[in-house]
């Protein structure tokens, strides 16, 4: 299925996907090159997220965001409600609260990736995760089509700071596919973030040891009129609480993490 979409971002694609059952929207775009994962945060697809995923596909990659929360378009709000969250906590399909786990959309994930491969060709693809879906990047990476997993601000499980949302069994493969094949992944966090904290980081280099690349950026480095308008610390480093200017380590991040995919995924 394909569909004209608002004017907002009327450059993407929807496209309706169905694997295990399930049918999910994905936003595309981009017409040739490697393909790319975007999973969005809590708040479901917003601007920033938009403007993330042009940034990629203006740098020779084609993009699927799939839309696992909220709306498939640009309005969804960068605040969520009580009742949301509440959804959440007792969806099937995510897991917030347990540690040593792997969420079940990830197994609507793999596919898609896999799926995005065949359409794509190249050697792999690359996926990013945040907050909420920061973990699936990593559990995606138990599939030999995912070359460049990103976790961006990683939080959950929720309240097990030092713990992964990945399960033992999927966690050994892909520790053993950094041994054998060289996969490398790569972690960005703000100093002072009280979701996706110092421990987690800590869990990835004892996983991982070098193969885990974690960046943390200051507080300072965040967007004022984001996170921080809130009285809170900086979160998302690649949406709300960047700041697109030159020299910005948050916008120095997303530059990087390109690179990082056109040199991995380079047919």
């Amino acid at each position: 299925m394909s569909e004209a979409l608002s004017p907002d971002i009327a450059d993407f694609t929807r496209r309706d996907f169905t694997f295990e059952g399930k049918t999910k929207p994905v936003l595309c775009l981009g017409d040739t090159g490697p393909a790319v994962i975007v999973i969005h945060e809590l708040f479901g697809f917003t601007p920033a997220l938009a403007r993330l995923c042009r940034w990629i596909a203006d740098a020779g990659m084609r993009v699927y965001a799939p839309i696992l929360l909220r709306k498939p378009d640009a309005s969804n709000p960068e605040r969520i409600g009580l009742g949301e969250v509440l959804r959440l906590c007792v969806s099937r399909e995510f897991t917030m609260f347990r540690a040593g786990r792997s969420s079940p959309v990830v197994d609507w994930l793999k596919p898609l990736a896999r799926s995005a491969h065949d359409e794509c060709g190249g050697p792999g693809v690359g996926v990013i995760g945040m907050c909420l879906t920061g973990g699936f990047a990593l559990s995606m990476a138990v599939d030999p089509v995912v070359l460049a997993p990103i976790l961006s601000q990683p939080s959950m499980p929720v309240g097990r700071h030092g713990a992964l949302d990945i399960s033992a069994a999927d966690l050994e493969i892909v520790r053993q596919r950094t041994r054998d094949e060289g996969l490398t992944l790569r972690g960005y966090r703000f100093a002072g973030d009280s979701l996706s904290r110092d421990e987690k980081f800590v869990a990835l280099n004892q996983a991982f040891g070098t193969a885990f690349c974690g960046t943390v950026l200051p507080d300072s480095a965040g967007n004022p009129g984001g996170t921080l308008s809130e009285g809170k610390p900086p979160h998302s480093v690649l949406t709300r609480d960047l700041i697109d200017a030159a020299g910005q380590p948050t916008r120095q991040a997303v530059d990087e993490i390109i690179a990082h995919f056109q040199a991995i995924l380079a047919a």
